[in-house]
């Protein structure tokens, strides 16, 4: 009774197996069947082709981002050399910022070769204006700006595309030195800084 039970079993797994497999045999000729299909190979493509352009972008952004970092060390480095004087309280230059506005245009200049050489393209130059912590925040942000835009004239006049700079002011938020509790560290904070931004 036990021999008639094994062989019972036996053959109804054998016949599960084989009905499994001709199941699993009928899906894999039925999924052949639609990936031979024009629709669906073109569908495929267009998938792999995203995946290769996503690919190329996250590629070109870290390019990208690593020219971006690099330009910007040498415009501010440029811009912390060429510091141009203005007058107490005023938007007026000082005498003897020609030669470091013109050293800072080439500087701007050189660094747009470099990206448009790189293929980046829709990039703006931005000077930002910075003061130190005495007066009011709604004065300060005003006076920055105003000196902001002074300089970009000035890089402007020097030879850089009007439509590829602007100028920003800061007011007291961004301080290189806390407290500005002296001459020395107020003198510090008065500044302004120029940057690219893609």
């Amino acid at each position: 009774m036990m021999r008639v039970r094994s062989g019972l079993m036996w053959g109804l797994c054998s016949a599960l197996l084989f009905v499994g497999q001709a199941r699993a045999d009928g899906f894999l000729d039925t999924v052949k069947n639609i990936a031979s299909k024009p629709e669906v190979q073109d569908a495929a493509k267009q998938v792999g082709n995203k995946a290769v352009e996503q690919t190329k972008k996250s590629a070109g952004k870290s390019i990208t981002g690593k020219l971006e970092g690099e330009i910007n060390s040498r415009l501010l480095a440029e811009a912390a050399k060429n510091q141009c004087s203005f007058k107490t309280d005023s938007d007026q230059l000082e005498p003897g910022c020609d030669a470091k506005a013109q050293k800072l245009a080439n500087t701007v200049l050189d660094a747009k070769k470099k990206l448009v050489s790189a293929g980046v393209s829709g990039f703006r130059f931005e000077v930002s204006g910075h003061t130190d912590t005495r007066g009011s925040a709604e004065h300060n942000k005003d006076l920055s700006a105003r000196r902001a835009a002074a300089i970009v004239s000035q890089l402007v006049a020097k030879g850089v595309p009007a439509s590829e700079i602007i100028s920003v002011g800061r007011g007291s938020e961004s301080p290189l030195v806390k407290p500005d509790n002296t001459p020395a560290k107020q003198a510090k904070n008065r500044r302004y800084e120029l940057r690219v931004r893609l």
